[in-house]
């Protein structure tokens, strides 16, 4: 019998992998709610950050990027760098990719995943049923892996929540419940300074509270980007033109630099069409650092230390943290505890090998969690296209 390979994730890099393995002619059973982290995950009224070129999900033929999505879908075509693409635009985007390539997709969840000796793996959905595969490939994304600092965990010892006093950006999709409160927004990066924009605009009053001095700012408009440095997804630049077509070295830099690479390139800015609607609508407070946070009569009070050095308290009806998401293979517990013991990782990040293939054999990572082996443009969308074809070639020579 042959067993299929398992692809556990329906986001973009599910489900570019599930469809680079099936050109192949690799049986694949394909699990998930397709595009969920963009759908239940993000704000209503989001607009992506990332230009169209970088917003294409990679596919083993021709005719399945977004812009032929979207002259099958008779709207606008999405092209050049100053076209914006709608969070919504970007779902539909996704689930017409995978009607297209990956229309078998199983809308359910993998409970557990388990080595079952040279075998390949045991897996147990939560349908009841269990199976063989002879290889997993896991592209959860961002599932389970936000990020919330001790300061501000301190005061919610049961973990965030939308309706608490301190949540987690990831936490909401509808941000017009904020019309009329007070709202601290806790980032500098993209998703702090959209969710402020997105709630000062449905009404609420908006504080945003970053680190560091002139740690709030926007990227240059396309048309001011400098003209004599080679054109990537993410902008003209040599070091973003390296990162996202020659990710091949990445690994073989010491654990510190691909670490520190990982968050600090692409790091906390926001995009240049986001600067008007912030500018006047949002307050900003800079600060050095967030020293603790607490609770006082159901209201969020932060204690802060300013770039002078002074203690200051500000507080509000909510905390919302924009505070990322790290990988931490100990959130990902549909691995069995097994599995989770003897995979090698680097700061709780799986390292991996050539093919994105784990130290277990068969159990591959992409998206997100590759990005400590293979570098920043594992955390966007446009990584597909050079993760997926090298997954899949990888796979069918050990597995095929």
């Amino acid at each position: 019998m042959i067993h299929p390979v398992a692809v556990i994730g329906a986001g973009p890099f599910g489900l570019s992998t599930a469809a680079h393995l099936r050109s192949r002619g690799i049986p694949v059973r394909v699990f998930g709610d397709p595009m969920v982290s963009w759908r239940a995950h993000m704000p209503a009224g989001m607009l992506l950050k990332s230009t169209p070129v970088a917003s294409n999900i990679d596919a083993p033929q021709r005719g399945h990027d977004l812009a032929d999505y979207c002259d099958a879908a008779g709207i606008r075509r999405l092209v050049t760098d100053e076209d914006i693409i709608p969070i919504e635009t970007f779902i539909a985007y996704g689930e017409w990719f995978k009607e297209k390539l990956v229309p078998d997709l199983e809308q359910v969840r993998v409970v557990s995943v388990d080595r079952k000796g040279t075998a390949g793996f045991d897996l147990k959905l939560d349908s009841g049923e269990q199976f063989t595969a002879r290889a997993v490939v896991v592209a959860t994304g961002l599932s389970g892996l936000a990020q919330l600092p001790p300061s501000l965990a301190a005061a919610v010892p049961d973990g965030p929540s939308p309706s608490g006093p301190v949540s987690h950006s990831s936490q909401h999709s509808d941000l017009s419940r904020f019309a009329g409160r007070e709202l601290i927004v806790v980032g500098a990066g993209q998703s702090a300074l959209e969710t402020a924009a997105l709630a000062a605009e449905a009404g609420a009053t908006v504080k945003v509270v970053a680190r560091g001095r002139g740690s709030v700012a926007f990227g240059a408009p396309p048309w001011k980007q400098p003209k004599l440095r080679p054109v990537s997804p993410f902008g003209r630049a040599w070091s973003l033109y390296a990162i996202s077509y020659y990710p091949h070295p990445y690994r073989y830099l010491p654990p510190q630099a691909r670490h520190y690479l990982v968050r600090r390139v692409l790091g906390p800015l926001g995009a240049w069409w986001l600067r008007e609607r912030y500018e006047g609508k949002v307050e900003t407070r800079e600060v050095r650092r967030v020293i603790s946070a607490d609770v006082r009569d159901g209201i969020p009070v932060l204690r802060l230390e300013t770039p002078g050095g002074r203690l200051r308290e500000l507080s509000a009806d909510h905390v919302i943290a924009a505070t990322g998401y790290r990988v931490d293979i100990a959130a990902m517990d549909f691995l069995g505890p097994a599995l989770r013991a003897r995979l090698a990782t680097s700061r709780g990040t799986p390292k991996l090998g050539a093919g994105y293939a784990s130290s277990i054999p068969g159990l591959y990572f992409t998206g997100l969690p590759a990005a400590a082996s293979y570098g920043p443009v594992m955390r966007f969308v446009c990584g597909t296209e050079f993760a997926s074809p090298r997954l899949a070639a990888h796979l069918a020579r050990a597995h095929g």
